[in-house]
């Protein structure tokens, strides 16, 4: 340790960032350093798995040096390094957990292997500093689940999507418009041109028990209503953002409210609403989140847009609060594509 300080390296190359980051202890980000890949997968409308994989071996090794420079840091200077052991795509995931093992090995310091949704659902804590318990909304292309955030490697999983992911249902549905991936933030900016109420779109399990998602009916009725209009005019396009994104905007808050009812009963003393992962970076979303949390006397925290996405220091502060708790890996930890939170406490 630093002055008392203790430091961590992050490393995250789960899916098509590759970052670094240096974190520290008194929750100070001395720099977070993320190389996107958006230009080599949009050709594709989506992420490729081998380019993503060739890419962050290409990459991290400067993005490392690059993160400890920025920190004004060596190697000599961190007490220990994490990275994201899963879940994700294995090629990516791979070039991270090694490269991490082969520094702790190196200076002979802990390696922390980190379920990347744990460094989602813990970033409020390093940004809004959120106590024990609370409730958390991932939202992502990959994820869309409530769970209870008890403390570190212990949650409560309340629902979550039966069919696709929210940020899937997005980018699929940007594409049919003739956007580039990823369709989030394209969507966002043309909705706010729109006519909210332009058209009628199916709101899947609304209105009904518990925190369980659908976007599959969503998706294939915006799909329809796309191609019924062949022309597409920015008028449409418009208009088709805005009722879109207002009826994910319901789904949410309706099932936001389930849930929150649903937590409050298992610990009444929740008081924060955490909404987390890429799709978390939705301004409109968070504000009808925030709608709904605010009915029941609860507040919300997002994390800043920059820490909604894949970043080093989500997986750095991870990294801190489980070596404060003295967890940390094996160097035979293997890397996995799939790491459900209910097996956090597999090392």
């Amino acid at each position: 340790m630093v002055h008392g300080r203790m430091i961590i390296l992050g490393i995250e190359s789960s899916c098509d960032e590759t970052s670094a980051s240096v974190v520290t202890g008194n929750k100070e980000i001395l720099s977070n350093i993320v190389l996107s890949q958006l230009q080599e997968h949009r050709a594709y409308g989506g992420v490729v798995p081998e380019i993503a994989a060739r890419s962050h071996l290409l990459h991290i090794e400067s993005i490392v040096r690059k993160a400890l420079e920025d920190a004004q840091i060596s190697l000599e200077m961190i007490d220990g390094v994490a990275a994201a052991g899963g879940p994700g795509l294995i090629g990516g995931v791979i070039v991270g957990v090694m490269m991490a093992k082969g520094i702790a090995m190196g200076r002979n310091i802990p390696f922390i292997p980190i379920n990347h949704l744990e460094a989602h659902a813990l970033t409020a804590r390093l940004t809004d500093d959120v106590p024990f318990p609370y409730l958390l909304l991932l939202i992502s292309g990959g994820h869309c689940q409530f769970l209870i955030v008890e403390d570190i490697e212990n949650y409560t999983y309340l629902g979550g999507t039966i069919d696709d992911a929210i940020g899937e249902c997005i980018d699929k549905t940007a594409r049919l418009l003739g956007f580039n991936y990823p369709g989030g933030p394209i969507i966002e900016q043309l909705a706010m041109q729109g006519d909210p109420n332009a058209f009628n779109l199916p709101k899947p399990l609304i209105r009904q028990e518990g925190c369980s998602f659908s976007f599959s009916g969503l998706k294939t009725a915006a799909r329809k209503l796309i191609l019924e209009n062949n022309e597409q005019s920015l008028t449409f396009k418009e208009d088709f953002c805005a009722s879109f994104q207002k009826t994910i905007g319901e789904i949410l808050a309706d099932k936001g409210k389930n849930a929150l009812l649903m937590a409050l009963e298992k610990k009444p003393e929740i008081n924060t609403l955490v909404v987390a992962g890429g799709v978390a970076a939705n301004q409109y979303l968070r504000n009808c989140l925030t709608e709904c949390a605010q009915m029941r006397g609860i507040s919300l925290v997002a994390p800043p847009q920059a820490l909604c996405t894949d970043n080093g220091a989500m997986i750095a502060w991870a990294g801190v609060e489980h070596l404060e708790k003295g967890l940390i890996g094996s160097l035979s930890f293997a890397p996995r594509p799939r790491w459900p939170l209910e097996d956090l406490k597999i090392k």
